[in-house]
């Protein structure tokens, strides 16, 4: 118990030390939300992973999908690292940074705003982010708070508000620049510990051969398959395949994630940055999901609901819980680092949105930049309780629909996001209606689904198949609305002249280092 009580302090005293390192970088708008715009590529990737995987991955989906695909759930993994990281990074990396460096934006509604010429389209998805992101900083608490009380035996409250406070001092006071310092940080003891928590859990079940050969006597239900959970595929591939579209395609028009891309400092570190965050996220979801297969084998000591069901929550807790003191200790370390990582990321999303795209501009007309950066330190704190408040009332209360809105944030978020994101960086040609239409369609089918399952009408039984179908939807509505309205006029690749500001960052990052898309930003 000591040595995990002086493992969980040295690391809390560590964050909070890099928080207070990181405030000279706090003093403006651009330092405080994207670090000067000048973080490099192992930072930035390991800020993109870990702000990817949190607690809610390592305890909840891992336990979730472990428990119904078996070994099969790897492949949520594989598809996060090479959809939701390597793809990611090639595809919107580049060409994110150009256009936002051109239009000046800091935010995702920001971005919104300035490339279709719409304040009601920034005001709009501000909103849309401040609903479904706090459900979904709230819901990273659960694992922890189920975590710490298996390890140290302490309750539940006490772990989420600790963590809430802690969090909070170092954002608050380093700004993103503490976040992605911090996030690296947390990202190596991810990795060690991953590594190591597998290879323990394997060795309690007589090896990799034998725990194959338990697992694979198991009987999966509804299925006449045999060895369903050791198959490639697992007992159902079609509902495995929402998971992998869901939790891979979706960082792609997740605000938290793509911001990652704003503040990079160059084009070579953007490629760079593409390989480490892949090789991240092969590890930490990888193996997260691949532990999860083996949850199977502990069905006799989990929780289950007085239903029968099992609490998927307390599956990968139960599993590590056999192991030695040390190792649950290294493991919470783990888990508080994705976590505080996460939070760290959403809160910090949430609070410029709020500032930058609501209050600016429209109920304070005249905000200076001091103003500014004390309005979001000021809501850091402020959505940081506001999580803290509705964890602690959706563990200790009957209410589902703030679990129901925890489950769909990523697919409403991605949902509404994703085509406008997307098509507004690579084509000319998109319309103020077929980004209204996708913002409707995204939010509308998630929540109107959630809605339609609580009176038992469901359209698609699945939030999770619900949400993965609302942003491949969104990727099709942009273009296909967008041929029957008028497109934003807007000049996708326009003639090299470059401003003062770009002047600015050749000169502080060397013309070597600018890539050649950033001749065309003016």
């Amino acid at each position: 118990m000591v040595a995990k009580i002086i493992m969980v302090a040295v690391f809390i005293a560590i964050a909070t030390g890099v928080g207070v390192y990181c405030n000279k970088s706090t003093k403006s708008v651009d330092g405080f939300v994207l670090g000067g715009r000048d973080v490099g590529p192992w930072l930035s990737a390991f800020g993109y992973g870990t702000s990817y995987f949190s607690a809610v991955i390592f305890i909840g989906y891992a336990g979730q999908f472990g428990w119904k695909y078996g070994l099969a759930a790897t492949l949520i993994g594989l598809g996060n690292a090479i959809v939701g990281s390597l793809l990611a990074w090639w595809v919107l990396g580049p060409r994110t940074r150009e256009m936002t460096h051109r239009l000046g934006a800091t935010t995702m509604p920001e971005f919104f705003g300035k490339r279709y010429g719409s304040n009601a389209l920034r005001i709009a998805s501000a909103v849309i982010i401040f609903i479904f992101l706090i459900p979904y900083t709230a819901s990273v608490y659960n694992g922890l708070g189920r975590l710490f009380e298996m390890a140290f035996g302490i309750p539940y409250e006490f772990c989420v508000i600790a963590m809430s406070i802690v969090t909070c001092a170092y954002v608050v006071v380093g700004g993103y620049l503490a976040t992605v310092t911090n996030d690296f940080i947390q990202g190596c003891v991810m990795l060690v510990g991953i590594v190591a928590v597998v290879g323990m859990v394997l060795g309690d079940n007589g090896g990799f051969m034998q725990a194959m050969t338990t697992l694979s006597h198991v009987e999966a239900e509804g299925s006449e398959m045999s060895g369903a959970f050791v198959s490639i595929l697992g007992p159902d591939p079609l509902n495995l395949l929402g998971v992998i579209v869901l939790t891979s395609l979706g960082t792609w028009g997740l605000p938290q994630m793509v911001q990652k891309f704003y503040a990079i400092k160059s084009g070579s570190a953007i490629k760079q940055g593409a390989i480490i965050s892949t090789v991240f996220a092969l590890v930490v979801a990888g193996g997260s999901y691949f532990l999860g297969g083996w949850g199977r084998l502990y069905s006799d000591q989990i929780a289950f609901t007085d239903a029968g069901a099992p609490i998927f929550d307390s599956i990968v807790p139960t599993m590590i819980s056999t192991l030695p003191d040390l190792m649950i200790g290294l493991v919470v370390v783990l888990v508080l680092s994705a976590s505080m990582s996460t939070l760290s990321s959403l809160v910090l999303t949430s609070s410029s949105t709020l500032t930058l795209d609501l209050i600016k501009g429209n109920i304070v007309k005249n905000m200076s930049e001091k103003s500014q950066v004390r309005c979001m330190r000021a809501l850091l704190i402020v959505f940081v309780a506001l999580s803290c408040v509705i964890a602690l009332i959706q563990y200790t209360s009957t209410i589902t629909f703030i679990a129901q809105l925890m489950s769909i944030s990523w697919g409403a978020l991605a949902g509404a996001f994703l085509g406008p994101f997307l098509w507004g960086l690579y084509s000319g040609k998109v319309s103020k209606a077929a980004v209204w239409t996708s913002f409707v369609v995204g939010v509308g089918l998630t929540t109107g689904n959630m809605i339609a399952g609580f009176m038992g009408a469901a359209l698609i039984a699945s939030p999770i198949n619900a949400g993965a179908i609302a942003m491949v939807l969104s990727l099709v509505i942009v273009p296909a609305v967008s041929l029957f309205t008028k497109p934003v006029d807007f000049d996708i690749d326009p003639p090299s002249v470059k401003s003062a500001t770009d002047r600015e960052l050749e000169a502080k990052l060397g013309a070597s280092e600018m890539p050649a898309a950033e001749s065309s930003i003016g």
